[in-house]
């Protein structure tokens, strides 16, 4: 009997069949830039192997003017077909199915040939778009469709329609960003006829034996964006127009509301996907924030949604649903939803890759195969470096002993876990300790290793981590200055008005754990949606709450100071730091 009987049941979509309910939602990783096929096969491949029922690749241009950026990954040429062909074998030689996204970017592409309905510059890209004319949105059309042709003949079981997160479909619906008075814009009707048309044609093109995922934003989270019976009208024409599958997406990049770092709550968005259930016909994906087999299975069980979407969960780990499949989901490698490696990565035009594995991406390179001889490797320091390399040592064969002086493992993973909304760092530690037992790893606590101490081992990995530095600040001495490390670990009690010294990650964590008492509202929904004003669009326009942000009162008065003269934060995560700054 599984553990998951709404996860892992088999959904029937007519002419095929997938596996489970499990989806890995389409990542930007910058793989299919690298023009090296084989790994870009293999990053896919081994999630196959890790019995995903279905995947979506990273957004795949329709043409040069909607690629996300110049030098970006398409699908025009023969030569293109050709190369993706590559993945596509692969995949379904591990046994899956694969769809790749056609993403066309609108007002969002990073280059100056940009086109979008109305020229309106995005605030989260330079370059202003030109307003399409009737033969141009005809092109855009027929280059969408015959995108998804050329996906076909490469071998893909489908496309999938990007229509959400504010890109080029997404901007002719609402009049945030449509102010056409043609037949292309004005009237709801009017506006909805692109995405429409798109999957109409796209259909018509690739026959009825082929998925069509139409991604649909659900909440927009922007001014003037759609409203909830806008996004049901359009969801039940998509559906008339061929669609297999409607894809939940949540919030527009320019919104200024987190959708998907780690202080959202798990499943924040799961209710928006649950009230188009049983508004049409076809199978409904939700998404964002689920990152647990248990949380999939609630998600599943409640009638949110017929499957999940989990992306960045499967960078983390790749056998997430084999594992979940053999009772094993303490082993999975658990997505913290930190964004450093990932989307930080992406925005910063580098290789996507994983805090949490640092595989992903990089499969044909880091592999980890069983050594001829094992060896006796002590490990000093239970930090996360520590960890993972005994972890990984071992997977190879060899014997390790871990040694750490203090208590118990995670090193200063055990600091972080105390910030409110970095609640998924206790899990992260959790699954070290599963490791470490699965692997039958030694691990010597509350031991302050000497040389004397290593002699019986053939190597040593130091991993001992650092100390914070000393600023050498005259009174830094007294009564009232403690460490961070006194503050976080509960060894000391700050007083109602604080100073905090540095304006880094530590500096911010620091703040945020002190301007809060009782609950994160990471783990209370409705507090957080009322903190950053998220609202049911059924009652307002794009799920935007009328009042706006309502943040908590903030436990103590907290000045943050840096000698630095940029930007307080500015070295924050590049998707992510905006956060902290608006939550201090």
């Amino acid at each position: 009997m599984s553990h998951y009987p709404h996860m892992l049941a088999p959904l029937d979509l007519g002419f095929t069949t997938l596996k489970n309910r499990v989806l890995m939602g389409s990542m930007h990783t910058g793989l299919e830039e690298t023009k090296d096929w084989n790994r870009v096969a293999e990053f896919y491949a081994e999630r196959a192997r890790g019995e995903v029922g279905l995947m979506v690749t990273g957004g795949i241009g329709p043409n040069l003017e909607g690629s996300v950026l110049p030098g970006a990954s398409m699908m025009v040429t023969q030569e293109d077909i050709d190369n993706h062909a590559v993945i596509t074998r692969r995949v379904h030689e591990a046994g899956g199915k694969i769809c790749m996204q056609i993403l066309h970017a609108g007002r969002y592409a990073y280059g100056p040939k940009c086109v979008a309905p109305s020229p309106i510059k995005s605030p989260i890209s330079p370059f202003p778009p030109a307003e399409l004319d009737e033969d141009g949105i005809e092109k855009q059309i027929a280059d969408i469709v015959a995108c998804a042709e050329r996906a076909r003949e490469a071998g893909y079981d489908g496309v999938e329609i990007m229509g959400s997160e504010g890109y080029f479909l997404n901007q002719f619906l609402v009049t945030h960003t449509n102010k056409r008075t043609d037949r292309w814009g004005g009237a709801y009707e009017n506006r909805m006829r692109l995405p429409i048309e798109v999957v109409r044609r796209t259909r018509e093109a690739v026959g009825e034996d082929f998925i069509i995922i139409y991604r649909l934003s659900m909440i927009d989270l922007i001014p003037n964006g759609s409203t909830y019976d806008e996004v049901v009208q359009l969801a039940q024409e998509i559906e008339k127009a061929g669609a297999t599958i409607i894809n939940t997406g949540i919030g527009w990049h320019e919104a200024r509301i987190p959708t998907i770092a780690t202080s959202v709550p798990r499943a924040a968005f799961a209710w928006v996907t649950k009230k188009l259930m049983g508004k049409v016909g076809i199978p409904v994906i939700t998404s964002n924030r689920i990152n647990t087999p248990e949380v999939a299975e609630e998600v599943l069980a409640d009638g949110c949604a017929d499957m999940v979407s989990l992306a960045r969960p499967m960078l983390a780990d790749a056998d997430f649903v084999a594992k979940a499949m053999a009772g094993k989901s303490d082993r999975i490698a658990p997505c913290i939803a930190c964004n450093q490696a990932c989307l930080d990565h992406t925005f910063g035009g580098k290789i996507s890759s994983c805090l949490v594995n640092p595989r992903a991406c990089h499969e044909t390179e880091l592999r980890i195969e069983p050594v001829g001889t094992a060896r006796a490797i002590a490990v000093v320091g239970a930090g996360p470096a520590g960890l993972s390399a005994a972890i990984t040592a071992a997977q190879r064969g060899h014997r390790v002993t871990i040694f750490d002086r203090a208590q118990e493992i995670g090193g200063q993973l055990n600091l972080a876990k105390q910030v409110a909304g970095k609640e998924e760092f206790w899990g992260f530690v959790d699954w070290y300790r599963s490791m470490i037992a699965d692997l039958d790893i030694e691990v010597k606590l509350n031991t302050e290793v000497s040389a004397n101490d290593l002699d019986d081992y053939d190597e040593v990995i130091i991993a001992t981590g650092v100390v914070p530095r000393d600023p050498q600040i005259p009174g830094q001495n007294r009564d009232n200055v403690v460490s961070y490390v006194n503050i976080l670990d509960g060894t000391a009690t700050a007083g109602r008005r604080v100073a905090v010294i540095g304006a880094g990650g530590i500096g911010f964590d620091v703040s945020e754990h002190l301007v809060h008492d009782g609950d994160s509202t990471t783990l209370n929904l409705p507090e957080w949606m009322r903190e950053w004003g998220v609202a049911d669009p059924a009652e307002h326009r794009s799920g935007l709450a009328p009042e706006g942000p309502q943040p908590h009162a903030p436990a103590r008065e907290v000045t943050m100071l840096q000698r630095k003269t940029s930007k307080v934060g500015k070295g924050l995560g590049k998707t992510t730091g905006w956060i902290h700054r608006a939550s201090l």
